[in-house]
């Protein structure tokens, strides 16, 4: 695998808002009184925005357009630990990012109880130990992927560890873990709440939540549009980049069928709509070089998708909303345009939109996207 040179980018977004604060979705739409797709969904098109609910995508759609999801599945990647022994044990929070399939793991440790915040002080050849199963302990290698990889500079957020126990390290954490989940939601929540209709590669350590809301009714009104549904798989890593940081390397598979529909799609002139950043990474990331026909491949991809990297093969994005100054917004502002971005994020603050996860959603459809399929 190659590790990129930096994890700091020197573009930074253009949408200005306040932070969420009180906006944020304390849980899943079910647990606080609706349905999947009754969310909210804006619908930012040319220069308005409009406010229906996300079970009113297939009529936002055009006939001919293609709709991308990831079929990346959730799995457990967080558990209560201890690093350090004797008087320097301390209680932590160990969140599983990502299997490097190399034998070792990247790792963010974070603050007991509640993950709320990262801890930059590890060293390395610290050992961490599950508290459920004292006999899983991981031994820190070294900062991911390099020394200094915080973005202020100070102490590295993450960190490829070796496993050292007998079972496998997955077998540990789909016995004693849990879902990935920080200090803003109102209690903890079952697996089964982190799943998207379509998953069926586990390999996720977050959910690739832009695709919760969808139900299989909703799939059924995009078919019967003559919208079409195709699936990829990217397995996502931990989203709490701060500000400047970019996406870690994270593993992604574009079949030949996903492939040749995309291709299709263009060609005739419709609108292909990633279902989040993570669709969006995985397309452009099997674009073959230099052109925009995208081809069946898999690996690792280092791709950050930006304005100044523009996207070549997709047209409309489903989101949700993402924090001020994360790298997601660069992506966001790479296919709506700074100004459609603003006008959206403006929006969806006065209207007092839902943030993260379980939250709200938007429908970006930029001109060039909607000039294209006229």
């Amino acid at each position: 695998m190659n590790t990129p040179t930096s994890t700091l980018i020197d573009l930074a977004p253009l949408t200005r808002f306040e932070p969420p604060g009180d906006l944020t979705a304390p849980a899943p739409a079910e647990a606080r009184g609706t349905q999947r797709d009754a969310v909210r969904l804006l619908v930012a098109d040319g220069d308005r925005a409009r406010h229906v609910l996300f079970r009113d995508l297939a009529d936002q759609l055009d006939p001919g357009d293609l709709v991308v999801v990831n079929a990346s599945q959730t799995v457990a990647g967080e558990a209560d630990a201890t690093i350090g022994a004797g008087s320097r044990h301390r209680d932590i929070v160990l969140h599983l990012a990502m299997d490097l399939r190399d034998g070792t793991w990247v790792v963010e440790l974070r603050s007991a109880p509640d993950a709320a915040r990262a801890l930059l002080e590890a060293e390395p050849g610290q050992v961490v130990t599950l508290t459920d199963d004292p006999a899983t302990t991981l031994r820190l290698l070294a900062p991911y992927p390099h020394e200094g990889s915080s973005p202020t500079g100070v102490g590295n957020r993450l960190w490829r560890a070796e496993h050292l126990g007998h079972e496998p390290l997955r077998a540990v954490m789909d016995r004693i873990g849990r879902p990935i989940a920080y200090g803003y939601l109102d209690r903890r929540y079952d697996l089964a709440d982190y799943q998207t209709i379509f998953g069926t590669t586990p390999g996720s350590a977050e959910m690739p939540s832009a695709a919760r809301p969808f139900t299989p009714e909703l799939v059924t009104r995009l078919v019967s549009r003559g919208v079409a549904v195709a699936p990829v798989v990217l397995h996502t890593g931990v989203s709490s980049q701060e500000a400047g940081e970019a996406p870690q390397p994270e593993w992604y598979e574009v079949g030949a069928a996903t492939a040749q529909l995309v291709n299709v799609t263009r060609a005739r002139g419709g609108r292909v709509v990633a279902v989040g950043t993570t669709v969006t990474r995985a397309l452009e990331s099997a674009v073959v070089p230099g052109g925009s026909l995208v081809v069946a491949d898999e690996g690792w991809t280092e791709r950050v998708v930006t304005r100044e990297a523009p996207p070549r093969v997709v047209d409309g994005l489903v989101t949700g909303w993402h924090d001020p100054q994360a790298s997601h917004l660069l992506l966001v502002e790479a296919i709506a345009g700074p100004q459609l971005a603003q006008l959206a994020y403006d929006a969806a603050v006065e209207q007092r939109y839902r943030w993260h996860e379980f939250g709200d959603a938007g429908l970006f459809l930029p001109p060039r996207a909607a000039a294209a399929a006229a």
